[in-house]
């Protein structure tokens, strides 16, 4: 039993290869949200429209975030993080903070930032601040 058919698998070729597969080991499939099920002939058929409405979605998905890039790019705008140097100010802060004692959650309570974030700033340029 899964909640959404789209959750299962990455295509529909993988998808109905997994159905397959259960259905050899005895299993039966359900998905919660679509009310599918391969219990009946009916169910399987419809597993395998719903699994090819799935992977189209999905293609459109990737076909429309690749659209939106390449215009975002065509304006100058890039995907993505902007990049972070050892220049920055926000890492400059978190390294002065650091050099005064601060541990790194408290540092990021301080500047805004996650421990995570904190701890990528320290380790920038100079690493005796870790």
């Amino acid at each position: 039993m899964v909640w959404k058919l789209d959750r299962l698998g990455r295509n529909t070729r993988n998808l109905l290869a997994l159905i397959d597969d259960l259905e050899h080991r005895g299993v039966h499939f359900r998905s919660v949200t679509e009310g599918i099920s391969t219990t009946g002939s009916m169910g399987r058929a419809m597993l395998t429209v719903m699994s090819a409405f799935a992977q189209l979605e999905s293609d459109q998905l990737a076909e429309r975030t690749r659209a939106g890039m390449a215009a975002a790019a065509e304006h100058g705008r890039k995907a993505g993080r902007r990049e972070v140097t050892a220049a920055d100010a926000q890492v400059r802060r978190a390294q002065n903070l650091k050099a005064q004692g601060l541990a790194p959650a408290d540092i990021g309570k301080i500047i805004g930032a996650s421990r995570a974030t904190v701890y990528r700033y320290l380790s920038m340029g100079n690493n005796d601040v870790l």
